[in-house]
């Protein structure tokens, strides 16, 4: 396992050697969060584009303007339709 060396402030350093915690343990786990929290956003992204290739994007304000009309036609009551 390769050595590596890494820089804390002086007061982080200070709180985890009181606390009597691990630094490299600390750090493995911190990476290794890292590393996932990465990937997660990268599967995220590519989902996202798939997706939108699918469906599309957002509407535009003509499509909301569109849909908008076409519920308030939808939900007038017929004796208030005009004829």
């Amino acid at each position: 396992m390769p050595r590596v060396q890494i820089y804390l402030p002086d007061d982080l350093h200070r709180a985890v050697k009181e606390l009597g915690l691990p630094i490299s343990e600390l750090s493995r786990h911190a990476v290794r969060a890292e590393l996932r929290r990465r990937e997660l956003a990268a599967e995220t992204d590519r989902y996202l584009a798939e997706l939108l290739g699918e469906v599309g994007g957002p509407p535009t304000a003509d499509e909301l303007a569109a849909a908008d009309a076409w519920i308030d036609d939808a939900t007038v009551p017929s004796a208030r339709r005009p004829a």
